[in-house]
């Protein structure tokens, strides 16, 4: 899953419930936190771990795959629902991806 598809999910109304048992994540975890393959661009991959997995880890490896942290899902999920009132509303799904990836790899 990229980015944007993320961002388009969760803008059409999908459920974090729903979400995280499609990718077998546990809703008992303290948080779980959005990474995204390495090196960093828009269109890479993400992964999903429970923080008891990655340790709070900015950069995570599994599978011999390397990730680096973008954010947890509490802060992505805020951003969605800002993203919906009236003044963000204009935002198309590709702007907001693009806020969310430089606030992920300048900001955070």
């Amino acid at each position: 899953m990229k980015l944007l598809e993320l961002v388009k999910y969760f803008r059409d109304g999908g459920s974090f419930e729903d979400f995280c048992q499609a990718q077998s994540l546990d809703l008992e975890s303290e948080v779980i936190e959005i990474y995204m393959r390495e090196p960093l661009e828009i269109d890479n991959d993400l992964a999903f771990f429970e923080i008891e997995k990655t340790q709070g880890n900015i950069e995570y490896q599994y599978k011999d795959i390397k990730y680096s942290n973008l954010f947890d899902f509490y802060y992505f999920l805020d951003a969605i629902e800002e993203s919906q009132n009236a003044q963000n509303r204009s935002l198309s799904n590709e702007e907001l991806t693009k806020l969310l990836f430089n606030y992920a790899i300048n900001d955070a």
